[in-house]
C-alpha cells in the first residue's frame, strides 16, 4: 500500500469514530504530514481529546496526556534529576511526559507561563535541556494542545512567541443535526462493544515519513511563491493594500508563517492527489495558518471584526499572480 493509500485509509478509520468534524481531522492529519504542531480551540465536548486519540489508536506510536492545571511545575512536563544512592552517576534524569510520539497538551492555558515554556524547546528544536544536557525527542513527535475559548478565570493566555510555535490553529465548531444524530447512536453502539476488541490493525510510523518524502517533491511554481509571500506581506504592511485593513491590523505574521503557508499548501496539494500547489491549496489553509499570527489593533478588537474576516479581506485584495 502506498503512503497515500495508508493515510486515506487513516483518514477513514478517523471518520468512523469522530462524527461531524472532517475538517478537524483533515486538519490534524495535515500538521502530522507537515511535521508541525497543533492548537485546538473549540467548547467543551465537541471532539478535541478524541480526535487526538484516535489518531493515536490508529498510529503504531505512543501518545501521552498532560492535563495543564494552575498547580503544575516545568519539571512535571519535562522530567527532572532524581537521586540514586546506588548509581555511579547519583543523579540520573528521569523523562516526563514530554517525551512520547503524540503529546496531548489538555487545556494548556490552565498553567502559567512558566509552565507553558517548558514546552517551547520541545516544540521548536525537538529536544529538551536539563542541567546543561540534552535529550532528544522520537523521529515522530507532535504536540496536539488544546484550549476552550470562552473560559478567562484561571486561564493564562499564550503569549505571541509560542502561538507561533504552532503550526496551525484550528478552531472546532459545533456539528450539524444530522452528525448528532450519529453522534448519539455511535456512542449507544461503542457502549454496548466489548472493551477487549484489538483486532485494529496500526498504522506504521514509517508510512507518515515516506509521505512526507513524497511531499516534500510536490512542486511549487515561483508564481505560487510570490503569492505566499504577498499574503504575508499584506499583514505587515496592509496600508499597500487596502487603508481600511491597515486600521484593523496591528502587526501581521513572522516568516514562521510564510514556511507554514508553503508545507501545509504542499501537504494540502498532497492529499488532494496532485503533485503541484495552486491558489486553491493556498485558501484551503489559509485561515487555520494565519489567525494566530494576526494580531488585530484597538479599533479592530473594538468593532468585533475577527482574525478570520481579516484573512478573507486578504484573499480579496491580493491578486493571484498567474
Amino acid at each position: 500500500m502506498s503512503p497515500f493509500e495508508s493515510i486515506t485509509a487513516l483518514k477513514e478509520r478517523m471518520s468512523k469514530s469522530i462524527i461531524g468534524q472532517e475538517q478537524l481531522i483533515d486538519r490534524i492529519i495535515l500538521a502530522l504530514l507537515a511535521d508541525g504542531n497543533m492548537l485546538l480551540e473549540g467548547l467543551p465536548g465537541l471532539a478535541k481529546t478524541r480526535a487526538i486519540k484516535a489518531l493515536a489508536k490508529n498510529l503504531d506510536c505512543g501518545l501521552n496526556r498532560i492535563q495543564f492545571t494552575p498547580d503544575l511545575l516545568p519539571s512535571d512536563v519535562t522530567g527532572t534529576e532524581i537521586y540514586v544512592p546506588n548509581e555511579k552517576e547519583k543523579f540520573v534524569f528521569q523523562k516526563g511526559p514530554i517525551f512520547s510520539n503524540l503529546i496531548l497538551a489538555d487545556e494548556i492555558n490552565r498553567a502559567p507561563a512558566k509552565v507553558q515554556s517548558a514546552l517551547l524547546e520541545a516544540m521548536e528544536e525537538r529536544q529538551v535541556t536539563v542541567s546543561g544536557k540534552t535529550y532528544k525527542m522520537e523521529n515522530l513527535f507532535m504536540v496536539l494542545a488544546t484550549q476552550n475559548p470562552i473560559e478567562q478565570e484561571g486561564t493564562y493566555p499564550l503569549p505571541e512567541a509560542q502561538m507561533d510555535r504552532f503550526l496551525i490553529h484550528t478552531i472546532i465548531g459545533y456539528p450539524d443535526d444530522n452528525a448528532e444524530l450519529e453522534i448519539m447512536r455511535l456512542n449507544k453502539r461503542e457502549a454496548s462493544k466489548s472493551k477487549n476488541d484489538q483486532s485494529l490493525t496500526t498504522i506504521s510510523p514509517q508510512v507518515i515519513f515516506d509521505a512526507r518524502e513524497e511531499i516534500a517533491k510536490v512542486k511549487v511554481t515561483e508564481d505560487i511563491e510570490k503569492y505566499i509571500v504577498s499574503l504575508i506581506s499584506a499583514t505587515r504592511y496592509p496600508e499597500k493594500f487596502d487603508p481600511e485593513l491597515a486600521k484593523l491590523i496591528e502587526f501581521g505574521s513572522s516568516p514562521r508563517g510564510t514556511i507554514a503557508l508553503d508545507r501545509c499548501s504542499r501537504v494540502n496539494a498532497w492529499m488532494q492527489g496532485k503533485d503541484y500547489v495552486s491558489p486553491e491549496d493556498v485558501h484551503t489553509v489559509i485561515k487555520d495558518v494565519l489567525r494566530h499570527r494576526i494580531a488585530l489593533s484597538y479599533k479592530g478588537r473594538a468593532e468585533g471584526v475577527t482574525s478570520d474576516q481579516i484573512i478573507d479581506k486578504l484573499i480579496e485584495t491580493v491578486a493571484v499572480i498567474a
